[in-house]
C-alpha cells in the first residue's frame, strides 16, 4: 500500500480592510475619460455641502439666540427679583424699628407716618418679588426655596402686625417702647436673618444658573464659529476644485456662474462668522461688563438697607446693642472693605483710604467688597462718576453713623433725631447714587441682549437657506451647458 503525501495548504492572506475601503471608494469615482462624471461629482458635492452648511449655520444661530434670550429675559430677571426681595425685606424691618423709635414723640410724628408708609410699600414689593420669582423659577430647587420663603414671609408679616398693634396701644417715649412691644419686636426681627439668608441663597442659586447659561452660550458660539470655518473651507475647496476640473478638462478659464457662487458663499460664510462673533461679544458685554456689576451693586444696595436697619435696632434695643453694632461693622466691611479694627475705627479708616487713593478710588477699598468689585469693573459712559459718587456718599453716611453712636449713650433723643433725619438724608443720597450706577449697567445689559439677538436675526432663518437655494441654481447654470456638450 502506497501512502500519498500531500503538501500542506498555505492559508490565504486576509484582505487588508484599508485596501478594500480604498477599492470601494475608487469604484465610486468616474473613470479617467468620464468627463461628465468628473463635472457632476464636485457639482453635487458643492450643493450638498451648501445645504449642510446652511442647516448648521441656521441651527447654531437659533441656539445662540435662544441662549441670549434665556439669559436676558428669564434668568437675569429672576436674579433681579430675588436680590430686590432681599432689599425689600431688609427695609421692612428697618421701617418697623423706625416706627418704634418714633414712639409718642410729636416731633417725630412724620417719621412714624413715613415709616408706616414705606413699610407697606416694601411689603407689597416683597410679595410681588416672590410672585415674580415663582413665575419664572428656573428649576425645582428654586421653586421649593421660594415656597419656603413665602411661608416664612407670612409669619414675619403676622409678627410685625402684632408689633405695630402693640405699639399703638402703649406708645412710649422716643426709642423706649413698652416691654411687651419690645419683646414682640424682638420676635419679629429675630426672623429677619433667616429670611435674608434664604433670600440670598435663592439669589445665589439663580445667579449660578445664569453663570452656567452664559458659559453654555459662550461654548456654543465658539463651536459654531469652528463649524462655519470647517464647512466653509470644505465648500470653497469643492467649488475651487470644480473650477479646476472645467479648466483642465474643457480648457475654460472662468465659469461666471461658479465664480459668482464662490463669491456669494465667501460672503455668506464671512457674514455668518462675523455675526456670530458680534453676538458672542454682546453676550460678554451683557454678562461680564454689565451683569457682574449689576449683581455687586444690587447686593450692595440690599446689604446697605440691612445695615441701616442695624442702626435703628442698635438704638431701639440696648440689651442687644453690641450684637447689632458688630453686625453693622461686618456689613460695612462687605460694602467697602478697609483696614479697620471695629465700627469706631471704620469711618476714619475709610477717610484715610479714600484720601490716599483720591486719583483712583478703585484702590481705596478691597477688591472683594461690593463697591470694590464695581469700581474695578468700569466699562460704560458715566459709570465711573456714578460709582465714585456712591463711595463718596457712603463715606458721608458713615460719619453720621459714628456721630449717632456717640450720642446714643448720653442723648438717645438726639441720636434718634440724627438717625431718622440727617443720617437718613445722607443714606438716601448714597442710595440714589447706587441706583444711578445700577441704571447705567441695566441699560447696557438690556442693550447688549437686544443687539446680540439682532445680530443673528436673519441667520437663524431665511439668510442661509436663501443662499443655499441661490448656490444650487448657480451651480446648475454653471455646469449644465458643459454637460450638454456630451449629450
Amino acid at each position: 500500500m502506497t501512502t500519498m503525501l500531500t503538501r500542506p495548504q498555505t492559508p490565504r492572506a486576509e484582505a487588508d480592510p484599508a485596501t478594500g475601503a480604498l477599492a470601494r471608494l475608487r469604484g465610486l469615482l468616474p473613470g479617467r475619460s468620464d468627463t461628465p462624471g468628473w463635472i457632476r461629482l464636485p457639482a453635487i458635492a458643492a450643493v450638498v455641502l451648501t445645504a449642510v452648511t446652511a442647516l448648521v449655520m441656521a441651527a447654531d444661530a437659533r441656539t445662540t439666540r435662544h441662549g441670549i434670550d434665556v439669559i436676558g429675559n428669564h434668568t437675569a430677571p429672576t436674579v433681579t427679583a430675588t436680590e430686590d426681595l432681599y432689599f425689600a425685606l431688609a427695609d421692612m424691618d428697618a421701617q418697623l424699628a423706625n416706627v418704634l423709635l418714633a414712639g409718642n414723640d410729636s416731633t417725630l410724628g412724620s417719621v412714624r407716618t413715613n415709616a408706616l408708609s414705606v413699610y407697606e410699600q416694601r411689603r407689597v414689593q416683597a410679595d410681588a418679588d416672590l410672585q415674580q420669582a415663582m413665575t419664572i423659577a428656573t428649576n425645582d430647587d428654586a421653586s421649593r426655596q421660594i415656597r419656603e420663603l413665602l411661608d416664612k414671609f407670612g409669619q414675619y408679616e403676622a409678627l410685625a402686625a402684632d408689633t405695630f398693634q402693640l405699639s399703638d396701644l402703649d406708645r412710649g417715649a422716643a426709642g423706649q417702647p413698652s416691654a411687651r412691644t419690645l419683646e414682640a419686636y424682638r420676635t419679629a426681627t429675630g426672623m429677619v436673618p433667616d429670611l435674608l439668608s434664604r433670600a440670598q441663597k435663592l439669589a445665589d442659586t439663580n445667579s449660578g444658573v445664569l453663570s452656567q447659561a452664559y458659559q453654555d452660550s459662550e461654548h456654543t458660539t465658539v463651536a459654531a464659529r469652528v463649524r462655519i470655518a470647517v464647512l466653509g473651507l470644505l465648500l470653497l475647496g469643492v467649488l475651487a476644485g470644480l473650477q479646476v476640473v472645467l479648466r483642465v478638462m474643457l480648457h475654460r478659464r472662468v465659469n461666471p456662474a461658479l465664480a459668482a457662487t464662490t463669491v456669494l458663499m465667501l460672503g455668506v460664510l464671512t457674514g455668518g462668522y462675523l455675526a456670530n462673533t458680534a453676538a458672542a461679544h454682546q453676550l460678554t458685554v451683557a454678562k461680564r461688563d454689565a451683569f457682574d456689576s449689576l449683581l455687586a451693586l444690587r447686593q450692595a444696595r440690599a446689604l446697605s438697607y440691612d445695615a441701616n436697619a442695624d442702626e435703628s435696632r442698635y438704638l431701639l434695643d440696648p440689651a442687644h446693642a453690641a450684637a447689632y453694632q458688630q453686625s453693622y461693622f461686618g456689613k460695612a466691611q462687605r460694602l467697602a472693605g478697609v483696614q479697620a479694627r471695629g465700627v469706631d475705627d471704620y469711618p476714619g479708616a475709610l477717610d484715610q483710604a479714600i484720601g490716599a487713593h483720591s486719583g483712583d478710588l478703585a484702590q481705596a477699598v478691597s477688591a472683594d467688597s461690593f463697591l470694590g468689585e464695581e469700581l474695578r469693573n468700569i466699562t460704560f459712559a458715566g459709570e465711573r462718576q456714578a460709582a465714585e459718587q456712591s463711595l463718596l456718599t457712603y463715606q458721608a453716611y458713615q460719619h453720621d453713623d459714628h456721630a449717632l453712636r456717640g450720642l446714643a449713650g448720653s442723648d438717645l433723643r438726639a441720636a434718634i433725631a440724627l438717625d431718622t433725619g440727617a443720617s437718613n438724608d445722607h443714606f438716601a443720597a448714597y442710595d440714589k447714587a447706587l441706583v444711578s450706577t445700577i441704571e447705567i449697567n441695566q441699560h447696557a445689559f438690556d442693550t447688549a441682549i437686544a443687539q446680540g439677538e439682532n445680530e443673528l436675526s436673519g441667520w437663524s432663518t431665511w439668510l442661509p437657506y436663501g443662499a443655499a437655494v441661490v448656490v444650487a441654481v448657480l451651480v446648475l447654470l454653471g455646469v449644465r451647458p458643459r454637460l450638454a456638450e456630451y449629450r
